[in-house]
């Protein structure tokens, strides 16, 4: 039967760490195959018999499910490899559509796995997945080419020029229109700040460039979805306020994204909502806000009397207080912040000269550490 492009936007690494990466070969479309009858992309990884059965069955009630809102839902998601290696466990995961929604998680939490099954190019072991409304990995050919995907990394055609690159990836889209093809390569090519190298040869890219041109393929066109698995990977610190930039920009033109990341303030200064991936299972979801508000604030206090400012805290039940040079810290508990006032008031009468004095705000980085006890050098 013959091969049914998947889309020109969705690239992978294959093989393992250290493996050479190779963009899969570009079939050609059969004119005579329609999407119900079109053989499923090499890329995917075929299913046993008995998950295929229930994952069909799972996925299309995952999909009959799924509110137009929601551009990603999956329900009991489950990949378990060879070996018995278990690296994602139930995921009921849910993206709101118009979201910048953040993947978080230390690196071997089942991030990549998860974005490989949402993509269709690995089978879920059990569970169900539904991108933009259908099923997957079973829609592989409708969803995909309203999807731009960048996936463990660019995989590129070495002796090929950046702009060629762009161009093979364009070739393999059966949406694109070839007669826009040199203004889309171009548009893209500026987008990610490449254009005076878009004549240089992928191998003599470095990592960085060679992510910004894996980017600029998955903007070739608009599209309803982008996929992002660790867009700023091997960047600069300026390469990732533009990339950072460009997630904005895009996000603002009305494409929802799907950004995985280990980094806290990445997460913290892109997206609008995230989840917490902690050892291949879900640990929370929501908008960042609402997990940033999951992390207790401390008090601090600036004071030259902080061990005396550390007593008059104790007695009025502020507990974990931690001094410092000029400062000390400590936890309010349940109390709100109408006891504020109170415990600034009897520092004061105290005799202890208070410099500055507030609560700081949990950060996202409190709440991972508070949810999972784990930090971001951890590969589980």
């Amino acid at each position: 039967m013959p091969e049914t492009p998947v889309t020109g936007d969705v690239t992978e690494s294959a093989g393992g760490a250290g493996a050479e990466r190779r963009p899969a070969p570009v079939p050609v479309p059969a004119p005579s195959a329609s999407p119900a009858s079109a053989a499923p992309p090499s890329s995917a990884a075929a299913p046993s018999s008995a998950s295929a059965v229930s994952g069909s069955s799972a996925a299309s009630t995952a999909s009959r499910a799924a509110p137009s809102d929601d551009v990603i839902r999956t329900r009991g998601l489950t990949k378990r490899f060879r070996g018995g290696q278990l690296a994602v466990d139930g995921l009921d995961l849910t993206v709101p559509r118009g979201s910048v929604f953040g993947f978080l998680g230390p690196n071997g939490s089942g991030k990549t796995t998860t974005i490989r099954m949402l993509m269709g190019l690995i089978a879920p072991t059990s569970g169900a997945a539904a991108v933009l409304g259908e099923p997957m990995p079973q829609s592989v050919a409708t969803v995909l080419p309203r999807v731009g995907a960048l996936i463990e990394g660019p995989a590129l055609y070495g002796y090929l020029s950046g702009r060629d690159n762009l161009v093979r990836f364009d070739s393999a889209d059966p949406t694109a229109d070839p007669r826009t093809r040199r203004q889309r390569v171009d548009t893209a090519l500026e987008r990610v700040g490449l254009s005076a190298a878009a004549g240089k040869k992928a191998r003599a890219y470095s990592l960085g460039m060679k992510q910004r041109l894996g980017l600029a393929s998955a903007l070739l066109q608009p599209r309803e979805l982008l996929v992002l698995d660790e867009p700023t990977n091997g960047l600069d610190p300026q390469g990732m306020r533009e990339i950072r930039a460009l997630v904005r920009e895009v996000a603002a033109e009305g494409t929802t994204v799907f950004l995985s990341s280990h980094l806290l303030d990445e997460i913290e200064q892109v997206c609008s909502h995230a989840a917490v991936m902690s050892r291949g299972r879900l640990v929370v979801q929501g908008t960042v806000a609402e997990l940033a508000a999951r992390a207790q604030g401390r008090l601090v206090v600036r004071t030259p009397d902080a061990a005396r400012a550390a007593e008059v805290l104790a007695a009025h039940g502020v507990t974990g207080l931690v001094p410092g040079e000029g400062r000390v810290d400590g936890s309010l508990g349940d109390r709100d912040d109408e006891a504020l006032p109170k415990l600034c008031a009897a520092l004061v009468e105290a005799g202890v000269r208070v410099q500055g004095f507030g609560l700081e705000r949990g950060t996202l980085e409190d709440a991972f550490v508070a949810l999972t006890g784990e930090g971001f050098d951890v590969a589980g």
